[in-house]
């Protein structure tokens, strides 16, 4: 008899077809998110999940489902996993690295790009029918080109930024938790700096942390204060890294001369404050958002899940102690 799993939210067809090859599959293809006591409901007598960002795996949910064994995010971050309680249940939890990380570069330098040249306020006049012709002052915008990049959290995906960087003719500045090695830092024309020197100097300044309890609020009002005036603000790693009523204070202040925002506090739900910016590029959470991109992370997900419950390691285990 195949081992029973539950797909959480819709896929691709043709990974719903892998996964049924391996198990009998139980899939939310209506794509409607399931509720705490519904999740796990669902999950009674599973093996194995396929999860996405909003399903919470934690401790109370884990008491409910004593035959699960893995829980497979469609997701690179996996905040959604209380990965104590995971390992205590003897749950392995894996996520999708390494597979979005060229597509999420990418849409930062889209933000980046419609945020500094205003480019999302200038389309909403032209549809409104309030463009009656050129002026000299229309619009003005940031340069891109030439202005210092400042990066916090330098990851993958902020190595990728900083690569883009480089046809900008941009200096970089970043702050990590590590500092990279000195020859990725000459290949990226990267400087490593304190936190205090990187958002007094940086012109654009773009985040990418992962969320955790020590990174909630890394960017709060005391951070806005220190920004450099007029800098242009990108956030598309996780609600939570940013405190958002700050950033609308910062806005309102003036201290942000624009903003690039893909994430939110309480996603889907977003400060309401936020949409009376005209200076403010608002996306929903879609920088990994191509479809080559996604089909991949979804196939990883699937093969971490196939893997795991085959009593192989899977190739993006969070917690490898569950294994013993």
């Amino acid at each position: 008899m195949k081992p029973k799993i539950l797909v959480t939210r819709e896929v691709f067809d043709d990974v719903l077809g892998f996964l049924g090859e391996h198990f009998e599959v139980e899939a939310n293809q209506g794509d409607a998110p399931f509720s705490a006591d519904a999740l796990a409901q669902r999950l009674a007598g599973k093996a194995g999940a396929l999860t996405s960002i909003v399903d919470r795996i934690d401790g109370a949910l884990l008491d409910r489902c004593p035959d699960l064994k893995a829980v497979c995010n469609i997701a690179v971050g996996y905040n959604n996993f209380d990965l104590a309680a995971c390992t205590a249940h003897g749950v392995m939890a894996t996520n999708t690295p390494g597979v979005l990380d060229d597509s999420t570069a990418d849409f930062t330098w889209a933000l980046i790009l419609a945020a500094a040249r205003r480019v999302t306020e200038a389309e909403r006049y032209l549809r409104a029918g309030q463009w009656t012709g050129w002026k000299l002052k229309q619009f003005l915008g940031t340069d891109v080109h030439h202005a210092t990049l400042g990066i916090l959290g330098m990851g993958r995906i902020g190595q990728k930024v900083a690569r883009r960087a480089l046809g900008f003719d941009m200096p970089v500045l970043y702050h990590n938790r590590s500092r990279l090695p000195e020859a990725q830092e000459r290949a990226l024309n990267a400087r490593y700096v304190s936190l205090d020197e990187l958002l007094a100097q940086a012109d654009i300044l773009t985040v990418h942390t992962p969320y955790s309890p020590q990174t909630h609020h890394l960017v709060g009002a005391a951070e806005f204060a220190r920004m450099k005036p007029g800098v242009v603000f990108i956030h598309a790693s996780r609600g939570g890294v940013v405190d958002d009523a700050a950033l609308v204070a910062a806005l309102r202040s003036g201290r942000i001369g624009a903003a690039g925002l893909d994430v939110y506090e309480g996603e889907p739900r977003l400060d309401a404050e936020l949409l009376k910016f005209d200076n403010v590029v608002l996306t929903p959470h879609i920088a990994s958002s191509s479809e080559a991109t996604r089909r991949n992370m979804a196939w990883l997900a699937a093969r971490n899940l196939v893997a795991a419950l085959r009593g192989e390691a899977p190739p993006n285990l969070l917690n490898p102690e569950v294994r013993g």
